[in-house]
């Protein structure tokens, strides 16, 4: 995942430009978007991943507070620095084992922190808060650069001594804290174990689902992104079917963790919309009078009206076709992770997800939340995580789950 800090600048040259220089005020006015809520489940409060490249254990840790409402625990905060400390410590022993062409940077996937919960336990937030710097907010910056410097030492020198695994571990308290053996929470004493297990979390009951054609469909294979440096292996199904999975999940209690391209055009955070625009001036979903207000226009010039536009703008048919296009040309990107709650359509009735953000609530007017468009999804989405018992039995067979 990018880290926020590139976000940061992305957001800036939004505002700058004209085109997304918009009121959010689009989304609600008697023109533009009208949303109706279809389903909306339960989701704890938003976070802000800040100054870090963390946004796959901020989405995977909302996904499991989601998971336990749902499984009737109650609401609860769960540290996400925690899983980032021991996960650092994994990607080093893998830089190292990989004679340091490993991935040290900041970015992860959802079965890196199931990687850690199966070993290590989850812990609540108001135990580990994982600021041990001066900062009110995370910021790995200057952390980050120190794993690098000092993971590259054990290679050069082919061995990781005992003194490296403790400078390793002290690096990590200094920034993160050290980690509790045991803790009080709610008045009961727990272990990060027995915390994890009174909390309902079996990291077992969660599967990573794909869509790429260069892989057998209904089998399973490690995607080539960058952060998959672990080199799992997902389940692998048509793009209908992962919309199919995704609609059954939501419509049957469960949310659904999602990770995907935010570096398109018509994904603008600031106001709360992923669309996916058909630039085909010429296509039946234009009136004439559209067509004729589009005919000079560049692509580009078009895309960026697709946020003022009068009523909900033309979105490309997407095919597995376009969707694999996407990712060998490398336009869809592996770049951020986010937590779909529930589904939205607007006054066409195109279908939207509702999906929670981990950049806080004051970047946009919605408290930290955005609508991504079916189209969107379909062409944008890398992979999703879901509980196995949200996947519909005719694909959970297909799959041999």
């Amino acid at each position: 995942m990018k880290p926020i800090f590139f976000w940061t600048w992305i957001f800036a040259m939004a505002v700058i430009a004209a085109p997304f220089h918009v009121s959010a005020s689009i989304l609600t006015d008697d023109e533009g978007y009208h949303f109706t809520t279809v389903v909306e489940l339960p989701a704890t409060p938003v976070k802000n991943q800040a100054s870090t490249g963390t946004c796959w254990n901020f989405a995977t840790m909302s996904f499991l507070e989601s998971e336990m409402l749902r499984m009737g625990k109650g609401e609860h905060d769960l540290s996400e620095m925690y899983v980032v400390r021991y996960n650092y410590i994994n990607r080093m022993r893998d830089n190292y084992l990989r004679r340091g062409r490993g991935n040290l940077g900041q970015g992860s996937l959802s079965h890196n922190v199931m990687d850690v919960i199966r070993v290590h336990g989850l812990v609540p937030e108001s135990v580990y808060s994982g600021i041990n710097y001066d900062s009110e907010t995370h910021n790995h910056r200057e952390l980050n650069r120190f794993v690098n410097a000092i993971g590259q030492v054990p290679v050069d020198l082919r061995n990781e001594s005992p003194e490296y695994l403790e400078l390793v571990n002290s690096l990590l308290d200094i920034y993160l804290g050290p980690v509790p053996s045991n803790f009080t929470y709610e008045g009961n004493n727990y272990t990060p174990q027995s915390f994890t297990s009174e909390m309902g979390i079996n990291p077992d009951d969660y599967v990573e689902i794909t869509s790429f054609s260069h892989f057998p469909f209904y089998t399973k294979a490690p995607l080539e992104i960058p952060d998959n440096w672990a080199h799992k292996h997902f389940y692998n199904v048509p793009v209908d079917e992962l919309i199919e999975i995704m609609d059954y999940a939501l419509h049957n209690g469960y949310t659904v963790n999602w990770d995907g391209d935010v570096s398109e055009k018509g994904f603008s955070h600031v106001n709360g919309l992923a669309i996916n625009p058909s630039v085909d001036v010429s296509a039946n979903d234009y009136s004439t009078t559209d067509r004729a207000r589009f005919e000079n226009m560049s692509e580009n010039e078009i895309l960026d009206e697709a946020f003022k536009f009068e009523s909900p703008f033309p979105e490309i048919d997407v095919t597995q076709e376009i969707r694999q296009t996407g990712y060998e040309n490398f336009t869809t990107t592996d770049d951020h992770l986010m937590h779909v709650t529930g589904i939205k359509e607007d006054q066409n009735g195109t279908k939207y997800y509702i999906t929670k953000n981990s950049w806080g609530t004051e970047r946009n007017a919605f408290g930290g939340y955005l609508n991504m468009s079916e189209s969107y999804v379909k062409a944008k989405t890398i992979f999703i995580m879901v509980h196995k018992d949200a996947i519909p039995s005719g694909i959970k067979s297909k799959l041999g789950m």
